[in-house]
């Protein structure tokens, strides 16, 4: 029988009655009150929060007080403000805890039991809050508590796309979240849920603007229509960042330079970055694009990223601010292979930028592919603390048409082992500071949020907002659980439900690579909106903008031959990397046309030819869409027929898009291997 409709913008927060009877009575005897200690906003949010969810999810009334509860209840608030309540936390578990880290744990309160909710400031205690709810919607034993949860990484953004105008760069699910014509005088109450959304999963921080920024953003308007928007997020833990424009000195302040080693440059920053303070004490910091496909940047007056990075670090700094300077710069006169560009820019500056510095590398060399080698950045800079950044809206994987779940790949890359200081020196603890040392740490995701009701374009892409939130708190957890959660959260407890939809995530981003870019072929897709492909495009004004400067397929092979014998982009990778990655017989055959040119005839390890392969895999990714369009068709009785007939539609568009890769791509192809002539 078909549930009640919904449109999506409940995203994972939808609270409906637990069905599972022995865990309703579990809940119910552990519940019969609540109490939220403290009288600021973020206790007024979870109270709220609790009365919407907790009557919900039990099914009946449940009181919430600020007092001390009697009976079984659950209690949220500070180490310091359950202390008059008899609640002890020991001084080392509080300070494990950390700023931003929570503990719920069963409390005995003479014979009544409590579950207690804490941690040492009260936003830590919302992200607690979510997370024993998602226990309760996820159908989890609640008995003898003792959860300790904090954060692996310290800043944990979204960075948003979003131009002035309302229109979102790389964005597939409507226009801006964000009114600027309305702002600062009209509050839209989809900036609360926004926030609530990203504290629920443990997100700290949204960078506002497009990294392609206007000057305009730094204007003392704008500036106090940020300010509206920051208070709103702030009692939900969140800061908020910019990203500028380096030329705004010139653009705003009438100087005739934006050289960053000139004085009245200096001057300038410094006066505008006080002013921000001014107007938001806890902003966090700028994210920076420069000297990257036409902005602005230090190298446009004789200085170099170092130069431009520090000097706005140290505008920053007295005010506790950070500046995540980007590294995808891919200037070709630096080095013909652009896979190499950034590290011949970026290494030869290790040990240069200011503390507050962190240089923000994308998880591969080349832009966001559906699959790459991690990026060589990561382990070639050990005095340098290195942001991730990672994309959650698919500009490059099907945009908001495809159901493409992103977690196994980013997982992929925060568990690649680097070898930078011996085996085990993974992305994810280079990330989080652990390898080298770093006392601060940065990952970030390019939302894929907009104002479509269902904040996503497709209701299977908000698996992606979520998994980027719960790996940015905990990169070691596992994907299969945070699929499990989210499954569970957005869709249903049914175990049909779950053993239909966690199959077809899982298999979706394998899928996407088969049928778009199998083997390590990459960047093969139509110019500009890089939606569909086109192998055979070669009318860019720049080489590397062209497809077949990717592929270079010829009547010997496929591939980019970036071994020692070609442009040895593997030298850039630690030993045993380079080696294995160098060696035809050894590189990893996912990214095998990554880094050599192969022939045609070449065996893989299926026995069947490099030709013969890649015809397999383009029908095994369409095979694995047109599974996934069978699967659903099953769901149609369990699901609300209005997100059904939705992600229905959507399937359909990507199964045709699908098939339009494996034909396009093998007959293109297939002409080098009958040796004719394109």
């Amino acid at each position: 029988m078909n549930q009640k409709n919904e449109d999506g913008y409940e995203l994972w927060l939808r609270y409906r009655r637990v069905d599972n009877p022995d865990r309703l009575r579990q809940y119910r005897q552990a519940i019969s009150r609540a109490t939220v200690l403290g009288a600021s906003e973020t206790a007024e949010i979870i109270r709220r929060e609790l009365g919407r969810a907790l009557p919900a999810l039990l099914d009946r009334a449940v009181p919430l007080s600020e007092q001390r509860p009697t009976g079984n209840a659950l209690v949220v608030g500070t180490a310091g403000d359950l202390k008059p309540l008899g609640v002890s936390i020991p001084q080392v578990q509080r300070q494990n805890l950390g700023e931003e880290g929570f503990l719920i744990r069963s409390h005995q309160a003479g014979g009544d039991t409590w579950i207690v909710i804490t941690g040492n400031a009260e936003t830590t205690l919302l992200t607690g809050a979510f997370h024993f709810l998602r226990l309760l919607q996820t159908h989890q034993n609640i008995d003898n508590l003792n959860i300790l949860s904090r954060p692996r990484i310290r800043h944990r953004l979204l960075a948003h796309w979003d131009n002035l105008d309302g229109s979102i760069e790389r964005g597939y699910a409507g226009q801006s979240l964000w009114q600027w014509a309305e702002l600062p005088e009209t509050i839209d109450p989809r900036y609360h849920d926004y926030a609530r959304a990203c504290a629920s999963i443990g997100l700290n921080g949204a960078c506002l603007n497009n990294v392609n920024a206007q000057a305009q953003s730094l204007t003392t308007a704008y500036l106090e229509k940020v300010a509206a928007l920051t208070d709103v997020f702030r009692p939900y833990g969140m800061r908020v960042y910019l990203s500028p424009v380096f030329s705004a000195p010139m653009q705003l302040g009438g100087l005739p330079t934006a050289d960053p080693r000139d004085p009245a440059v200096t001057k300038w920053w410094q006066k505008k970055v006080d002013e921000i303070y001014r107007l938001i004490p806890d902003f966090g910091g700028f994210q920076v694009k420069a000297n990257s496909e036409g902005q602005p940047g230090p190298q446009d007056y004789g200085a170099n990223h170092d130069d431009g990075a520090n000097m706005l670090a140290e505008a920053l700094a007295p005010h506790g601010g950070i500046l995540l300077w980007r590294a995808f710069v891919y200037d070709v006169s630096v080095d013909q292979d652009r896979a190499k560009c950034a590290n011949k820019e970026f290494e030869p500056l290790d040990g240069k930028f200011r503390p507050n510095v962190l240089v923000q590398a994308k998880n591969g060399p080349i832009d966001f592919q559906p699959r790459e080698p991690f990026h060589p950045l990561f382990g070639a800079m050990p005095q340098t603390p290195l942001a991730l950044e990672v994309q959650i809206t698919q500009e490059y994987l099907g945009q908001s048409i495809h159901l493409v779940y992103l977690a196994d790949m980013w997982k992929e890359v925060l568990d690649a082992d680097t070898y930078a200081r011996g085996p085990g020196s993974t992305v994810a603890k280079i990330v989080d500071g652990s390898v080298f040392g770093h006392n601060t740490s940065c990952i970030v995701g390019v939302a894929n949020t907009g104002s479509d009701r269902n904040w996503c374009g497709h209701h299977f892409s908000q698996a992606n907002w979520y998994v980027f939130g719960r790996l940015a708190w905990d990169h070691q957890l596992s994907t299969e659980t945070i699929t499990e959660e989210w499954v569970r959260l957005t869709w249903s407890n049914d175990p049909l439900v779950l053993q239909s939809i966690k199959p077809m995530l899982h298999g979706s981003w394998p899928a996407c690579i088969d049928y778009m870019t199998p083997l390590g072929l990459h960047h093969i897709m139509q110019e500009g909106h890089h939606y569909g492909p086109d192998p055979a495009f070669n009318s860019a004004p720049r080489q590397d903008w062209n497809c077949v400067y990717y592929h270079r397929a010829d009547r010997e092979g496929i591939g980019f031959d970036r071994s020692s014998s070609g442009s040895n982009a593997v030298g850039q990778y630690h030993p045993p990397l380079r080696e294995q990655f160098g060696n035809l017989t050894t590189c990893p055959e996912k990214y095998l046309l990554w880094f050599h040119h192969v022939p045609w005839t070449h065996r893989l390890q299926s026995g069947r030819t490099l030709w013969e392969e890649m015809q397999h895999r383009y029908d095994e990714g369409v095979a694995f869409v047109e599974k996934m369009v069978d699967i659903w068709q099953g769901l149609q009785a369990t699901i609300d027929s209005q997100r059904h007939q939705h992600v229905s539609q959507r399937l359909a568009q990507q199964l045709e898009n699908a098939r339009k890769w494996r034909e396009v791509c093998l007959n293109y192809f297939g002409q080098f291997v009958s040796g004719e002539d394109t």
